[in-house]
C-alpha cells in the first residue's frame, strides 16, 4: 500500500471509488427499504355523481390492477371531497382520482402525492371539441323564467363541494370577479348539493334556480339518459380546465407504482376499454404537476 511520507497509508483511487460504490448501494438499499409495500391496494375517488356509478365504472381496470400487483384492491368509498384527501395523507389510501383544486391543495400538504394519469374525453357537447379539458358551466332550466345572467339576481344556487373546481372554486374565484361583486352578496341563497349529479338534479326539480356543474359530467347525465340537453339553459362557460387527475402517494415502493401505471397505459386490455367506455373517455394519458398551474395560480 502507498505510503505517505509521514508513514501514514494512502488510499488509492480504486479504493475510494469502491468505498463511494459501497455507500451508494447501501443509501439505495436503505431507501428502498424504507418505502411502502402495502397487502391491499386501496383507491378512492372525489365524489362525481353516485358513488355506487363511480366504483362500477372503475371495477373493471381495478381487477386488472389486483391481477398485475397481485393483492386486493380496496375501493374506499368517501363521504366528500375532502375525506378523500384526508385519507391521501393518513396513509389510509393509496391512489386517488381527484379533482384539479383538491390535487392542488393536497400536493401542498404532501409534495410526495403524484399525478400519473388523466383522461382524453369522448365530446360532451360543451367543449367544443376540446378532448383534454372540460368546462365550468352556470345552468339554468331551459323551460323557466331566467334567461341571462342578470335574472339571476336574488336568486338560488347551488354549489357542488367546497373543494369542487368546477363547481365552487371557479365560480367562487373566476366568475364573481366578472360579476364584480361576491357570490353570497348577488344570490339570496348558495348551497352546497355534495356533487354535480345533484347539483343538476336541485336546478331541474326547482330545488335551486342555478348551478355550476362540470361540463363533463352534465355531458355524462345527457349520454346515460338522466338528463335531456334540451332540459338546461347554459348561462355562462369557464375557460378550459384540465381533467381531474389520478394520483398516488411518494411512499409506495417503485415497482408498485410502475404496475400500476403499467395497467393504466395498457391500451391492449380489454378491462381498461370497458372503464373508458363507462367514464366515456378516449383513453388515459400521462398527467404531470404543471397541468395544474391554471388552477394553483387562481387568486
Amino acid at each position: 500500500m502507498p505510503m505517505k511520507k509521514n508513514g501514514r497509508p494512502q488510499r488509492t483511487l480504486a479504493a475510494l471509488l469502491a468505498a463511494m460504490a459501497m455507500s451508494l448501494a447501501f443509501a439505495a438499499t436503505s431507501i428502498a427499504a424504507e418505502c411502502e409495500r402495502p397487502t391491499r391496494l386501496r383507491i378512492s375517488f372525489v365524489p362525481q355523481g353516485e358513488l355506487q356509478d363511480d366504483g362500477a365504472a372503475m371495477k373493471p381496470l381495478f381487477e386488472d390492477l389486483e391481477h398485475t400487483l397481485r393483492m386486493p384492491v380496496e375501493i374506499i368509498t368517501p363521504a366528500s371531497y375532502g375525506a378523500v384527501t384526508e385519507g391521501l395523507l393518513a396513509g389510509a389510501v393509496d391512489v386517488a382520482r381527484l379533482g384539479p383544486a383538491t390535487y392542488v391543495s393536497v400536493r401542498k400538504s404532501d409534495p410526495q402525492i403524484t399525478p400519473f394519469a388523466t383522461l382524453l374525453r369522448i365530446a360532451d357537447g360543451f367543449s367544443e371539441g376540446n378532448a383534454s379539458a372540460y368546462y365550468s358551466i352556470l345552468i339554468v332550466r331551459q323551460h323557466g323564467p331566467i334567461t341571462s345572467i342578470a335574472g339571476l339576481k336574488g336568486k338560488r344556487l347551488a354549489l357542488a363541494d367546497p373543494e369542487s373546481t368546477s363547481g365552487a372554486l371557479i365560480p367562487l374565484h373566476v366568475f364573481s370577479r366578472q360579476l364584480g361583486t361576491s357570490l353570497d352578496k348577488y344570490f339570496l341563497r348558495i348551497g352546497y348539493s355534495g356533487n354535480h349529479e345533484q347539483s343538476v338534479a336541485a336546478v331541474l326539480n326547482k330545488e335551486a334556480d342555478a348551478a355550476f356543474v362540470a361540463s363533463a359530467n352534465l355531458g355524462s347525465l345527457i349520454a346515460a339518459g338522466k338528463v335531456k340537453r334540451s332540459d338546461v339553459r347554459v348561462l355562462w362557460k369557464s375557460a378550459p380546465i384540465p381533467f381531474d387527475p389520478f394520483v398516488y402517494r411518494g411512499q409506495l415502493c417503485e415497482d408498485i407504482k410502475k404496475k400500476i401505471r403499467s395497467v393504466f397505459f395498457n391500451k391492449k386490455s380489454a378491462n381498461v376499454k370497458n372503464t373508458l367506455n363507462a367514464i366515456r373517455a378516449q383513453e388515459f394519458v400521462a398527467a404531470e404537476d404543471r397541468n395544474y398551474n391554471i388552477i394553483r395560480n387562481l387568486p
